[in-house]
C-alpha cells in the first residue's frame, strides 16, 4: 500500500507529538534528537536567521517545517531556508516547493548514509545547497550538484552562489563546553 500527503496529515492529527515524513510511499517516524544535535541545529539556523532576516533575504525554519518534493516525498530537514523572492508569505500548510538550503545534523541514532541520501535526494531534486553537520566528529559537509567540500574548525563556512557575505566560523556552531 503506497501512502500519500493526505495520509500524513491525518496521522499528523492523530498523533501530533510523533514527527512523520513521507518516504516513498511509507511514513517514517522521526524520533527525537540528541541533546547536542538539536544544540548545534539550532545554533545553526539561530546564525544564518540572524543574518537573513534583518537583509529580508528569505525565510529559515527548523526540523518540523515539511516540505512537500516533485517525487511527492514529504521530507522535513533539520534547518531549512527559502530566498524570499520564491515564498512572498508563510503557510500553515507543508510548502510545494524546493527550499534553497537544507541542513542535517547527525544525531547519536542517525545513519551517516541515510542523511547523506536524503541530502542527496534534494539536490538531485533542484535544491541548491545541503549541509551535513557532525557535531562528533565536529565536521561540516557541504553539498552542491558539482561538488562536496568537507568543513573543520578553523574553517569559515561561506556560501557566495547563495547567500554572499556571509560567513560562519565552524567552530561557532558547536555546543560550549561551561567551566565553573
Amino acid at each position: 500500500m503506497t501512502l500519500t500527503v493526505k495520509d500524513v496529515a491525518w496521522m499528523q492529527a492523530i498523533h501530533p507529538d510523533y514527527p512523520m515524513e513521507l518516504v516513498d510511499g511509507n511514513i517514517i517516524v522521526m524520533s527525537p534528537s540528541g541533546y547536542e544535535s538539536e544544540e548545534v541545529g539550532t545554533e545553526f539556523a539561530r546564525q544564518l536567521g540572524n543574518w537573513v532576516r534583518p537583509r529580508r533575504l528569505g525565510r529559515v525554519t527548523g526540523s518540523s517545517a515539511g516540505f512537500i518534493l516533485p517525487n511527492q516525498n514529504l521530507r522535513a530537514p533539520d534547518v531549512s531556508f527559502v530566498l524570499a523572492r520564491r515564498l512572498k508569505q508563510s503557510t500553515e500548510d507543508y510548502l510545494e516547493l524546493l527550499p534553497d538550503l537544507i541542513v542535517e545534523v547527525k544525531s547519536k541514532t542517525d545513519s551517516l548514509e541515510k542523511l547523506q541520501a536524503k541530502i542527496q535526494e534534494f539536490i538531485s531534486l533542484g535544491t541548491q545547497i545541503g549541509i551535513l553537520i557532525d557535531p562528533q566528529a565536529r565536521t561540516i559537509e557541504v553539498y552542491r550538484a558539482d561538488r562536496t567540500e568537507r568543513l573543520q574548525d578553523g574553517d569559515i563556512l561561506t556560501l557566495p552562489d547563495l547567500l554572499p557575505g556571509w560567513e560562519l566560523p565552524v567552530s561557532e556552531i558547536w555546543a560550549p563546553i561551561f567551566e565553573d
